[in-house]
């Protein structure tokens, strides 16, 4: 799916439909000033649901319910607007890796990651109004396996009670204390943390969205 050449060019709101300080940050790092606008959605992966089909189901979700917040009575969005929604999901043995419940889930899921590679996936959607009528510009998933070291109970532990693991999918943070852990990684380091910039800013800049670059 990818961005229309009808799409409308003139005195468009960019609005980002996530209430996640680190994708406005990085976003803002390039000089873009979105309007954050955190969407409520129904999270719960599908039985036995593929976890790139979720994370593109959660990213167009994100989008849908952006545009009826956006929209008037009528479910019509009458000003110009390009929406960005994005999920990002961690894969291990094909299965998606959520925040960890508790200690006993975390140390869980650290054994798992422990000495071996992940997958981080991240679907950002984009929408704008096009022939008046609001459309799915573009819906890409982006990915990038990290590869952790073998870690020891010690730091596991250690890790744990800085409180850095227990809002994160996954468990860690690689732009935080979590990097440690982290020998290498191949592809996109933003989108680990939660937005693939490289992919986001060719498609905003292909629809006039202002920018430091």
């Amino acid at each position: 799916m990818s961005s229309s050449s009808n799409v409308q060019q003139v005195d468009k709101k960019f609005v980002l439909a996530s209430a996640s300080p680190r994708r406005l940050e990085l976003l803002q790092q390039l000089g873009y000033r979105p309007k954050a606008m955190p969407v409520d959605i129904d999270e719960t992966p599908l039985s036995n649901e593929d976890p790139i089909r979720y994370v593109e189901r959660m990213a167009h979700e994100k989008l849908d319910r952006a545009l009826s917040l956006l929209s008037d009575s009528t479910g019509i969005v009458q000003q110009p607007v390009i929406v960005l929604a994005g999920d990002t999901v961690c894969i291990q043995g094909g299965s998606i890796l959520v925040k960890p419940e508790d200690y006993a889930d975390f140390k869980r899921i650290m054994a798992s990651m422990s000495g071996a590679k992940h997958t981080v996936a991240s679907c950002f959607a984009l929408g704008g109004l096009v022939d008046g009528k609001f459309a799915v510009l573009h819906l890409e998933v982006v990915q990038t396996d990290v590869y952790f070291k073998s870690l020891d109970a010690s730091e596991v532990r250690a890790y744990w009670e800085t409180g850095e693991p227990a809002d994160k999918a996954g468990g860690y943070g690689i732009q935080g204390l979590g990097a440690v852990f982290v020998n290498r990684i191949e592809g996109s380091y933003s989108n680990v943390v939660g937005l693939p910039l490289t992919e986001v800013h060719r498609e905003l800049k292909s629809l006039g969205i202002p920018s430091k670059m």
